[in-house]
């Protein structure tokens, strides 16, 4: 089962303010637990909203707005992708997790189980994206 654990965007993260050593080295340890215990599948932090862009789909168009995005509290700062055996697992993996904006501010994260292939049911479209993933592997 995998998760991914994100770290919601606060006002001084959307301002691109780094995180300070210390949060550094909270996550650095973090993740080193991740890794030794073979759950780690990827982790980074994302560049605030305003060096990004979406594509919105309407009407059979696609348009691309620029960022920044006003709703902070909407976006990701920055994410850990797990891959644990049960839920319970999961939750106890982000209980561990560093205050995302430091020991004295404010912050939360979001838990959200991944789609599996063999979430949905047999068919071609399915086998591409497997064929895709085993290359990937490779």
């Amino acid at each position: 089962m995998r998760f991914i654990i994100m770290v919601k965007a606060t006002e001084k993260s959307e301002a691109g303010v780094l995180p300070e050593d210390a949060l550094i080295g909270a996550m650095a340890t973090y993740h080193e637990e991740l890794a030794k215990a073979g759950v780690l599948l990827d982790a980074n932090g994302l560049r605030p909203s305003a060096k990004g862009w979406r594509v919105r789909y309407e009407g059979g168009r696609r348009t691309v707005v620029d960022g920044p995005f006003a709703q902070t509290r909407e976006l990701v700062a920055g994410y850990t992708l797990i891959q644990v055996r049960s839920r319970e697992e999961a939750v106890e993996w982000a209980r561990r997790f560093p205050p995302p904006m430091g020991e004295h501010e404010s912050g939360e994260i979001e838990v959200r189980q991944l789609f599996e292939l063999d979430d949905f049911g047999p068919g071609e479209s399915v086998d591409r994206i497997r064929e895709l993933e085993a290359a990937r592997r490779v």
